[in-house]
């Protein structure tokens, strides 16, 4: 039985789809149920929170291995769930971290996620860490000022990046919890094209038909509401400033074959992603 938790969002839907057409048992870890709804009907739903230790034992009662997606700031999720597998007799975890880990020297989000990769090693369960690139979904972040007024923000400029489907994630996750071989291995994980804000902006342009004006962004504040339009803490929006400016000096964009080795074919390209999501520009749901 495998437990997976963020089965809601990006990564943990891509995964429990992709899961849930193989014999393993599969269960997920809620706090709304209404927003699991759509998952397929043979995936076992128990309501729990990662912030509250005393509603996990259920949820990972059998468990053999564990996708963790440790939301927001902080450690204490990645903590709780680590005492609850280990009580369990988890066999394996598989941590979602990210690229910012590798950062020298290393950003505040790569602190918070390197503190989370140590948690997992030192709680003496077999674990592979994944470090993804920015994921090709927040392009979503663009749709306001689209609809509003035809542009793109563009906070980093001549800056690029290699950004990854979410479906790419969730593929090498399944396979680092269903196969052996992964175990104690860090993979980083980008797309295979390194662009642009502009080139990313030129690709949806020609899937959707259409001309699409990109803005240099202007204020930090202004950087900030694009990202996280219900607003963000201080230590928030200053880690995403600092992750901005890193990304804006970078004009090569990390790349790895990590995906293609892995799964032995080439990463989703930006084009496929956006001719898969062009609904969610025109207004529909992604």
């Amino acid at each position: 039985m495998l437990l997976i938790t963020g089965a809601t969002g990006n990564i943990g839907r891509e995964l429990v789809g992709q899961l849930a057409g193989q014999e393993t048992g599969l269960r997920v870890l809620v706090r709304d149920p209404a927003r699991a709804a759509a998952l397929p009907e043979r995936v076992e739903r128990v309501m729990g929170d990662l912030g509250d230790p005393s509603s996990l034992a259920r949820a990972f009662d059998g468990i053999q291995g564990l996708f963790l997606l440790n939301p927001g700031l902080g450690i204490d999720y990645t903590e709780h769930a680590v005492a609850a597998a280990r009580a369990a007799g988890v066999r394996r975890i598989v941590l979602l971290s990210s690229i910012n880990v590798l950062g020298d020297p290393m950003p505040a989000m790569g602190h918070w996620h390197h503190e989370r990769e140590e948690i997992v090693r030192a709680g003496g369960i077999p674990g592979t860490i994944l470090r993804p690139a920015g994921f090709m979904t927040n392009a979503l972040e663009w749709v306001p000022t689209l609809r509003d007024g035809g542009y793109v923000l563009d906070p980093i400029g001549p800056g690029r990046h290699a950004p990854i489907d979410p479906a790419d994630i969730a593929a090498v996750a399944a396979r680092a919890l269903t196969e052996d071989g992964h175990d104690g291995r860090e993979y980083l994980l980008t797309g295979g094209e390194a662009l642009t804000v502009a080139e990313q902006v030129q690709i949806l342009g020609t899937v959707l038909g259409r001309t699409i004006e990109v803005r240099e962004a202007g204020t930090p504040e202004e950087i900030v509401r694009s990202r996280y339009s219900q607003g963000a803490s201080p230590a928030l929006a200053d880690a995403l400033l600092e992750s901005l400016t890193r990304a804006r000096a970078d004009t090569t964009g990390v790349r790895t074959d990590t995906v293609a080795r892995l799964l032995g074919r080439a990463p989703v390209t930006f084009r496929v992603w956006c001719e898969r999501n062009a609904h969610a520009f025109t207004g529909g749901q992604a």
